[in-house]
């Protein structure tokens, strides 16, 4: 069997990587989160001590490996080097985790200690908080690409998902992880052979027990309480045309686009009366002038477009717009020199008004890229992989101020979201306010066609409306447009039906038009995570990782040493 070990290590941490690829979509298996993990730890924790780290940096990378390329697939639509580049660097975190669960995170280990009452659940909680700990970084380092941590596997699981407004959704990447380390310590190491066996194993499985109990307990305890709210209810309809892209490229004529929005949105109209109208990111072609007194133009267009559709009822439009700096030329609106320009989420309410919100987090490589004044060859990397022209970056909005709508007569604030950031959550807490407000995102996942890519972003971006404990709207180009309660479910709060857009044969990728109903809390709760952010995660990732270098070096000194 030792002779074999060798050989089944690595396959055991692919194992694990395309196990937890099943995790999300288009598969969302997620009763394996309490698996997914046992073949990589019980490979780390069998390495001897020759050439441990690197074995161990090794099978973790393999790990992630197995996950990023398998997961990230849907990158392929735009760029094959950008699907293995971000794949090759995405693994590194894996890896590196897997160096600290096999040396101070190893409860095997001689440097582990005597085995104590709580030896079991300490190493597998630690091993636990350092894993989410190194998915909040590689949500944030660079940039960040957080999609998919661990405990995103639960989008489909309610109960388990609550405690995300604690510490946020990477902190429950800690549960799954906690609950196979300390099984695996009390199904595969011979307990037997240390004084008080049976009685740490049962402390082990207390431990084990009370968390589950405590998590699940939380999460019904969450959901009865916020169903029994005072709410405004809000009345939007979502409007998505489904318009083919290649890369940043529309395959729609403007013409065609702007009818079409029309057309749909006025055909819905007919039958309902929303509160407000919903149309995707960079919904129409034409951009705002905005002049440095605040006043704006538009091209007639778009301007013919909007009036069309406020003719068929009275209601609050936002929409996806671009936005550059203007200025008066005469009694001409021009585009100012070096402009700047901004992605924008535009509100206009029935009185003509308008108010816009610039995009925080921009993509990498699609609304800018950096140093590409200094380093112009990699514009030409971005057409090349593309093949279309980079026409130059967006500038980052600096607001952090919600929006203001009317809801009946009633103020509700609107908390912006435009593209990827309403998976976010580091950002999206900063709009948070002591009143009535909704999560508004608008999105385009057209780069990706008819990929996972769009399952994958509404799998992360529900657990925004978790955390803050604020329903979510979104509407998307391409899907997935829906509604979301303050649980992170999609369903109406009356009929209990799906509120997500789909055809007759389930998928999120077609032309049409939802009207959803979404209970707004009038007296909204500050969670936890919108109070304190990813620092909670974060102090107690680096307590873990202090808590267990401070064991291993006492038990390493010399008992003298150690007493003193």
């Amino acid at each position: 069997m030792r002779r074999l070990l060798p050989v089944l290590r690595p396959l055991a941490a692919i194992l694990s990587g395309t196990g937890m690829a099943l995790l999300f979509p288009p598969h969302s298996i997620s009763k394996l989160v309490w698996l997914v993990m046992v073949p990589l730890l019980l490979a780390l924790w069998s390495l001897g001590e020759e050439k441990r780290k690197r074995k161990a940096f090794g099978l973790g990378y393999l790990t992630g490996l197995g996950f990023f390329l398998l997961n990230l697939v849907w990158l392929r639509t735009v760029s094959d080097a950008g699907w293995i580049a971000l794949s090759l660097y995405l693994s590194l975190f894996p890896a590196a985790w897997a160096v600290f669960a096999s040396t101070l995170g190893n409860p095997w280990r001689k440097e582990a200690g005597e085995e104590g009452l709580f030896h079991a659940p300490l190493h597998a909680f630690v091993c636990g908080a350092t894993w989410a700990g190194l998915e909040w970084l590689r949500g944030w380092l660079f940039t960040g690409f957080g999609w998919n941590p661990l405990g995103v596997a639960f989008h489909e699981t309610p109960v388990f998902s609550q405690a995300a407004d604690l510490l946020g959704a990477t902190s429950l990447s800690i549960l799954p992880i906690f609950v196979q380390a300390v099984l695996i310590q009390i199904c595969v190491r011979r307990v037997s052979q240390y004084h008080s066996a049976e009685r740490r194993r049962r402390v082990a499985l207390a431990c084990t027990t009370v968390l589950m109990i405590s998590c699940y307990g939380y999460g019904i305890w969450r959901i009865r309480t916020a169903n029994q709210a005072e709410s405004i209810r809000l009345k939007a309809l979502l409007v998505q045309l489904n318009i083919p892209q290649e890369a940043g490229k529309v395959e729609w004529e403007a013409l065609d686009i702007h009818l079409g929005y029309e057309e749909d949105t006025i055909a819905a109209l007919k039958k309902s009366r929303p509160d407000w109208v919903i149309w995707p990111e960079t919904s129409l072609t034409g951009r705002i002038l905005r002049m440095d007194d605040g006043t704006w133009a538009m091209p007639s267009d778009n301007l013919i477009s909007i009036d069309r559709v406020r003719e068929a009822g009275n209601f609050t439009l936002i929409l996806g717009l671009n936005e550059l700096e203007g200025e008066m030329h005469g009694e001409e609106y021009w585009v100012k020199e070096n402009t700047r320009a901004w992605n924008t989420m535009t509100v206009m309410p029935p009185d003509g008004s308008l108010e816009t919100f610039r995009k925080h987090h921009l993509v990498i490589f699609g609304e800018y890229i950096p140093f590409v004044d200094k380093l112009p060859f990699l514009a030409k990397i971005y057409e090349q992989q593309t093949g279309t022209r980079f026409g130059g970056g967006f500038s980052v909005g600096e607001s952090l101020e919600p929006m203001k709508a009317q809801v009946r007569g009633q103020e509700v604030q609107i908390i912006p979201t435009v593209c990827f950031e309403d998976s976010v959550g580091r950002l999206v807490r900063k709009f948070t306010r002591d009143a009535p407000q909704v999560i508004v995102n608008i999105t385009n996942d057209g780069w990706f066609k008819e990929s996972e890519g769009a399952a994958q972003h509404f799998a992360n971006a529900r657990f925004r409306a978790i955390e803050l404990r604020r329903p979510l709207v979104r509407a998307s180009n391409t899907g997935v447009s829906a509604a979301v309660s303050t649980t992170g479910i999609t369903l109406h709060p009356q009929t209990k039906k799906p509120q997500e857009l789909r055809d007759a044969n389930g998928s999120t990728f077609t032309r049409g038009s939802l009207i959803v109903d979404i209970d707004i809390p009038k007296h909204p709760s500050r969670t936890l995570y919108s109070m304190i952010g990813d620092w909670g995660l974060i102090g107690l990732s680096i307590a873990s990782l202090l808590l267990m270098w401070w064991r291993c070096r006492r038990n390493t000194l010399p008992p003298e040493e150690a007493e003193a």
